[in-house]
């Protein structure tokens, strides 16, 4: 069998956070497979003695994650399918040196998701079915602005691993994927609600990546 990760260049960011939870997990006395049949890249069954759970590991590069609403807004898309959730992300969004590596309880995420998601109707947002619904790992839990509603589940549940990340590694993989888990949208991490500001020039560059044209295609007019 090819080993995919021998060859840095082929690397994406995703797939080195991914792997470092798989080992993180592997490290920590589960095994770890795939589950025939789930169809999701994210899914996995991990086994520890007589223990046994269905996991989604979730990768992120800014400290937000994702799950999007099932179609007829009826439920979560794999958070309903799991036992627990493991959030896998850098240490910072600019400068990242360590991934952190989490294992939380399915039901506590979904409660976590269930209240960030009324919170944001609530308060008008518009979040399209088939949307992801972000979440902040690190920012406090608070009812006020509603993007911090069910914030903080990486502050709850210390990491199980702090792996640092090879420099080598950080100098090959994409700076960005293409994966929906990889960063929270401009709503989502912006107006000035306590997370982190996107700049004109981040901006630009996701928008860039998204339509496959360079920043210089990209004209962002911002009206007070």
């Amino acid at each position: 069998m090819t080993n995919v990760y021998a060859t840095p260049e082929r690397l994406t960011m995703k797939a080195y956070l991914f792997k470092i939870a798989v080992e993180a997990l592997e490290a920590d006395g589960w095994r770890v497979e795939r589950v025939p049949g789930s169809g999701k890249s994210s899914v996995r069954r991990i086994t520890r003695g007589q223990e046994s759970k269905v996991v989604s590991i979730r990768t992120t590069q800014d400290t937000w994650i994702a799950f999007p609403r099932l179609d007829g807004d009826s439920g979560w898309r794999t958070l309903d399918e799991v036992d627990a959730v493991v959030p896998v992300s850098v240490d910072d969004r600019d400068s990242p040196r360590f991934a952190k590596v989490h294992l939380v309880d399915g039901d506590e995420m979904r409660d976590r998701f269930n209240r960030a998601y009324e919170a944001r109707k609530n308060a008008g947002h518009s979040i399209p079915v088939g949307r992801g619904v972000w979440v902040s790992l690190y920012l406090q839990d608070a009812n006020d602005p509603p993007t911090h509603v069910g914030a903080g589940a990486g502050l709850k549940h210390k990491p199980i691993a702090t792996v640092a990340l090879s420099p080598d590694m950080l100098a090959s993989v994409d700076e960005q994927d293409d994966d929906v888990q990889g960063s929270a949208p401009i709503a989502e991490i912006g107006g000035g609600d306590g997370e982190a500001p996107l700049s004109i020039a981040e901006a630009k560059r996701r928008l860039a990546k998204t339509f496959g044209v360079t920043e210089a295609s990209i004209k962002i007019t911002v009206e007070a």
